[in-house]
Formats: structure tokens, sequence, C-alpha cells
């Protein structure tokens, strides 16, 4: 027998882009650490903060294998068939995408509540593949944790599908610019352009949802990509390629494997609303993606390393994962309220969630992702029909499979249909600003009372006319209750508001003569706080007033600091007190709005009575033995001699 010819070893053969996507190294193996750091960061972000980057290792992999198929088919035959090209990406997303917005949004609507407001313009999203505009026109954000936007993880779908529709016809014009180091620059020049965009748009301390979002600002991941892709084709290699293969050849694993843990700690540290993430922290992403691509599929051992058994599992999955983990979550916690309500709920819910996740991806890789790549959708819609002339088993399945059609369908209607337009915490947020704006018409009625009312002398005041309350969404809420606790209490509250705020807030008061004896701020739920910006509080206010501090209750990562801070801030000087919201609405979580951080009326009694107890702390204070104890703690004694209280009133309500 004729022994057959050698072939030669992958170490000998490096792969390029011109081989098929299956055949490339590691790829599988990247996109599965990419869907576990996604999700991870969703189900725990405590665990990984930095997790939201895998997105961007999943935008360099997408625009380097896009461009690799492109310009493979365009070597050889000369053209790219755009309609191909388009139905292969349709045949790819559709089928586990439209059972997964008509599935979730039925689950919607049988639970009800928070998880429906704004359906109607997420399923347009989902639909048109404009996810990331529709939300930031309707004001939607990534990083809001009060309000269960149900799809929205398809924003980077959104942006990956605006660049395969562009992509395209850029490609073709760069392919007839016959330098390659020319093609490398434009493209690299695109992807530097986009990340520079990004940067200069974001405004450190606002909500990064637009710059995140954009396919404009976001986009740097897919070019970097398919500047590797130009790159390692063998079309595009410039004179210097060998050089370079020789130096780095030797060396490669160890650059994949210093990538690859790059990529691992920004996961883990990178902060998903600071400055430093949307002004070079994602660029340095997708370098990092791009070099743990490069290293895995030019052959050696580090694609097959990446390449275990659990990360090809999850990275042939990972787009029904990507898909279905976020529904799954949000759907997870309107129907269990009670995990949010307790510390064991919340893994309990996470853990749930990625268990029925995983379920859901599996079934959607087995019977839709891949009969569609084999059959195409036209194809599976045949086999279906087929089933009615098979066995009665096959039958009843395509019966099913009908019935289960019109249910999904007539739920989601149902659901667009019913969705209430605001959530149970923007409610009462709305109670707010009622009483906030009828308190400003009833303080503009008494001052022009004003010249009939002289008599009345400052003593007889009533106890909220000495106060200036400044906070955030959660002090709004409460408003109406501040003011019957408080009568002519002078309530500054307003929605995202963080304490970085108060020191100008309150120095314009100041300014105008409107700042009160004792100041209330209640600004600890939307961000962690600077200590900073507690001494300049102080600072502003002066010697002459008492400062209440209203800690925070929020499943959010900075509350714990937050509180903290506050209460090591509350104790050190004797005209600060805590108002300790948290513990005094921790057993009452019922009382709060679905999103477990808003009161209602009864939550909003509970705010006005923990201020009302701070207080009457203060009123208890001793008084400083030094004139110059507002600039510097001063200790106190059990024996020194209490003040008058601060607020006879106080007691009386």
């Amino acid at each position: 027998m004729k022994p057959s010819k050698p072939q030669p070893s992958p170490a000998r053969r490096p792969q390029t882009v011109s081989d098929s996507a299956r055949r490339l190294a590691g790829l599988d193996g990247l996109r599965g650490i990419a869907v576990a750091l996604v999700v991870v960061f969703h189900f725990f972000p405590a665990v990984l903060p930095g997790g939201f980057v895998g997105v961007d290792v999943f935008f360099v992999i997408s625009g380097f294998l896009i461009t690799g198929l492109l310009v493979v088919a365009h070597e050889r035959t000369g053209r790219v068939s755009l309609g191909r090209f388009w139905q292969r990406r349709a045949r790819r997303l559709l089928p586990p995408l439209i059972p997964l917005v008509l599935a979730c949004a039925t689950a919607a609507w049988a639970i009800g509540g928070d998880v429906l407001v704004g359906i109607g313009w997420q399923v347009l999203g989902a639909a048109t593949f404009g996810y990331n505009w529709v939300s930031i026109a309707a004001s939607g954000s990534y990083f809001a944790t009060d309000q269960p936007e149900l799809f929205r993880n398809l924003w980077s779908l959104a942006v990956e599908e605006q660049f395969y529709l562009v992509w395209p016809f850029a490609l073709l014009g760069l392919l007839l610019i016959r330098s390659p180091a020319v093609r490398l620059g434009l493209v690299g020049g695109l992807a530097l352009a986009s990340a520079l965009w990004m940067g200069l748009l974001h405004q450190p301390g606002t909500d990064p949802t637009r710059v995140y979002y954009g396919s404009d600002t976001h986009s740097f991941g897919l070019f970097i990509g398919a500047a590797l892709a130009l790159a390692l084709h063998r079309s595009g290699a410039s004179p210097l390629a060998p050089r370079v293969r020789a130096v780095l050849g030797g060396a490669r694993p160890w650059l994949g494997l210093a990538a690859l843990a790059g990529l691992l700690g920004t996961a883990a540290w990178l902060p998903d609303t600071d400055a430093v993430t949307y002004r070079g922290g994602l660029l340095l992403v997708s370098l990092l993606s791009a070099v743990t691509i490069w290293a895995a599929v030019r052959g050696g051992r580090f694609g097959p390393l990446l390449d275990t058994p659990v990360l090809r599992f999850l990275g042939e999955r990972s787009y029904g994962i990507y898909l279905w983990h976020w529904p799954v979550l949000v759907l997870t916690l309107a129907a269990w309220p009670a995990a949010t309500r307790s510390p064991a709920g919340m893994p309990a819910a996470g853990l749930l969630a990625a268990a029925l996740t995983l379920l859901a991806a599996v079934g959607s890789y087995r019977w839709l992702e891949l009969p569609a790549r084999r059959l195409g959708v036209r194809g599976g819609i045949r086999r279906l029909a087929a089933l009615r002339t098979g066995p009665p088993r096959r039958r009843a399945l395509l019966g099913l499979t009908l019935v289960t059609g019109l249910v999904l369908v007539a739920g989601t209607m149902s659901a667009l249909i019913t969705a209430p337009s605001q959530t149970s915490a923007q409610t009462e947020i709305e109670r707010g600003q009622q009483a906030l704006a009828a308190a400003t018409r009833a303080a503009a009625r008494a001052e022009a009372r004003a010249s009939r009312s002289a008599a009345i002398t400052a003593a007889l005041a009533p106890v909220g006319s000495r106060i200036t309350a400044v906070g955030d969404s959660v002090m709004l809420a409460s408003a109406p209750e501040l003011q019957a606790g408080f009568p002519g209490i002078a309530i500054d509250a307003a929605v995202s508001r963080g304490m970085r705020a108060a020191p100008e807030l309150l120095a314009d008061q100041a300014r105008a003569g409107t700042l009160r004896r004792v100041v209330v701020v209640g600004l600890g739920t939307n961000g962690p706080i600077d200590r900073d910006d507690l001494a300049d509080i102080r600072a502003v206010i002066g010697p002459g007033r008492t400062l209440i501090l209203v800690n925070a209750y929020a499943e959010r990562a900075w509350t714990e600091g937050v509180n903290a801070a506050l209460a090591d801030f509350s104790t050190r000087y004797r005209q600060v007190e805590l108002a300790d919201w948290h513990d005094a609405i921790a057993p009452h979580l019922d009382v709060l709005a679905e999103d477990n951080v808003h009161p209602g009326p009864t939550g909003g009694r509970i705010y006005t009575e923990a201020i009302r107890a701070a207080l009457d702390r203060l009123g208890r204070v001793p008084p400083p033995r030094r004139t110059d104890a507002f600039l510097r703690p001063t200790p106190t004694g059990p024996d020194a001699p209490p003040l008058p209280p601060l607020l006879p009133e106080a007691t009386a309500h």
C-alpha cells in the first residue's frame, strides 16, 4: 500500500483567516471566556465589576471573522455577494432572536409590573437591529439599576449588525488599494477615530450610556478585528511580515497568555462608569483581544490551550447564552422579588438565572441554531411542515409547536398593549415632584401674605422653616411625608443626583441667603462618595449650622462604602449627625417600590422619622468647649452640660 503524503504539522502550517472559521484555534475558547465575563458581571457584579469588557472581546472577534470571510470571498471570485453575505448573517442571528423576544415578552406580560415598562420601544429596537439608538432616544441607561429593561443586552447586537450593513461597502473600496500598509493604516485610523470620539464625547460624572451604546463611539473593537484580519491574510502581508514572524514566532504563546491575563485583569478592576474606561480603557481591551486572537490562530500551543472542553462548549453556545442571560435574570428577579430583600437572595437568584440561561442556550443551539445553519430558514420550515405527514408523535410535535407560537405571539401583543407607562419608582418620584410643586405655590402665596402676618415671631415658626434638605430621588419620593412631618421644610431633590453636586447647590443657597440653620443631605444612592465632598459641604454651611447626613439603602456595589463613610464622618464632629435610613427601612422593604430603592407613603414616613431621630440627637449634643471646635473634632464627655433643644417643636409631632 502506497503511504500517504505526510501533511504539514499545525506548527508549520499556521492557520489564517482564509481557513474556515471552525478551524481557527482558540476562538471558541475565547468566546467562552468573553460570555462568562459578561454573565458574571450581570449576575454577580461585586465578583467581577469589569466583566462588561467581554462585549468588546466579542466585537474584536466579529470584526476579525467577518472581514476574513469577505476578503476570502473577494479573493476567490473577484467580487462579494452582499445579498448572500447578509442572508448568512440573518440565518445566523434571527432564528434564536425571534423566539427569545416572543418568549420573554410573554413571560413579562404574565408577571406584570415594572418589567413591562418600555417593552414597546424595546421590541422595536430588537426588530430593527437599532436597539442602541432607540434606547438612547428613549433615555434608557445601560447602568441604571432601578428600571428592569428586559432586552438591554441587545444593544451590542445592534452595533454589530449596523457594522455588518456598512462595512462590506467600505471594505470593497479598501481592497481597491494595492498597498497593504495603506489599507491597514486606514482601518487603524477608523478604529482610533472611534476611540477618540468616545473619549471626547464622554463627560466625567455623567451617565456614559450614549458613548457606550453609540455605533460611532464603540466600533473601534470591530475595526481592530478587521485590521487584524487584513494583517494576517496572505495577500495583505507586508514585506516586514517574515521578519516580524521570525522575531515573535517563538514568543507568541507567551504574548497570548500575557494578553489574556491583561483581559482578565481589566475584567477584575475596570470600573463601568469611570472616565478611564471610556478614555482608553476599552481601547486597551480591544488591543489585548487582538493580540490574544493573533496568538491563538497563528498556530502553536496557545490556541488549543484556549479550546478546553468547557470553554469550547460555552463558546459554541455563546450567542444563545448572551441572548438569554439578561432577560432571564430580569424575569427571575421580577417573579421572585423577595430575592432582592435578603443578603442570600441575590446570589440564589443569580444561580437560578444561570441554570435557566444555560438550559435555554443549549436548547437554542440544538433546535434553532444548528438546523438554521444546515438547512436555512426555508429548509427548516419545510422540515417542520413535513411533520404533517409523519407518524402521530411528529404530528403532535407540529401541533404543539404551532400552538406555542400562537401563544407567544398573543402574549407579546398583550404585553405591548397592557404595558404601564412608568415604573412604580417613577410613580413615587412623580408624587414627590407634585408635592414640591404644590409647596412652591404655597410658599408664593405665603410670601404675598407676609405683610399681613408680620406679627408672627420666628420662635413660633414651624419646625420645617429651619430645615434645608438636598437629596436624590429617594428624598424626592419621600417629599410629601417630609412636608407633613416638617411643615415649611425647603426641599431640593432630583433624580440621579450624587454627593458631588451638594457643595455647589448649598453654596448657591448660602449666597442667596436661603440656606437655613439645619441642613439635611441625602445623596448616597447613586454612586460612591468622596470624603472631600463631605468636608466641602461642612465648610460651605459654616459653623453656625448643623448637618444631617442620610445614609442609603440600595442593592448596589457602593452602598456599603457610602454608608461607612457617612457614619465615620458623622462621628467626628459635634454638629454632624447620621439619619439611619438604611437600618430604619431594612425591616420594611415591602413598602418600597419594585426596585427596592424608592419609598411609597409608608416608606416616606419612615424616612421622615429617621431624620427626626437625628434632629433629636443633635438637640442633646453638649456644646463645644473651644471656639474652633467647628474646624477640629473635639471629644465630648458625659459630664458636659447639654444644649437647649435644637428644634423645640421636633418632639411635638
